[in-house]
């Protein structure tokens, strides 16, 4: 019997999240190998069509880190990134996928312990939740 490895996927804002983790790697902090990163420019640029496609095409969770509030670059990016993703749980309710399958945190760029947190966190909260019965068979990935 083979352990559940989750397949996860994060959306970084270029401008914090994204050097968020590089903070992380440089500080050689412990990253899951199972978090597959998607750089983008702003966490507000994230579509709902993107993280549904991620999950149909066999992703076990999605996250987006984008900058703090009040320190986006395009001023309120994150802002419309937050009513996307309220929007798009309450879309999923009485859907398979799990509310907290799908997750937004918020990462500066200095914070690269807090990156590691937010990413280790995610794959136990996956590890427990278990494979995601949508999308693509675990035979295809």
């Amino acid at each position: 019997m083979t352990v559940f490895e989750p397949r996860i996927i994060a959306m970084l804002c270029n401008w914090c999240a994204y050097d968020g983790a590089d903070a992380a790697g440089r500080a050689r902090l412990d990253l899951p190998a199972q978090v597959r990163e998607v750089r983008v420019m702003c966490s507000g640029q994230v579509d709902p069509d993107m993280i549904l496609k991620a999950f149909a095409a066999g992703a076990d969770g999605v996250m987006v880190l984008g900058c703090k509030p009040g320190d986006c670059h395009y001023k309120e990016g994150n802002l419309h990134a937050l009513k996307r993703i309220v929007l798009l749980r309450s879309v999923l309710k009485p859907t398979p996928v799990h509310p907290h399958r799908l997750q937004l945190d918020w990462v500066s760029a200095g914070q690269g312990h807090h990156y590691a947190q937010v990413v280790n966190d995610m794959v136990e909260t996956i590890r427990s939740l278990g494979p995601l019965a949508v999308g693509v068979s675990r035979e295809e990935r």
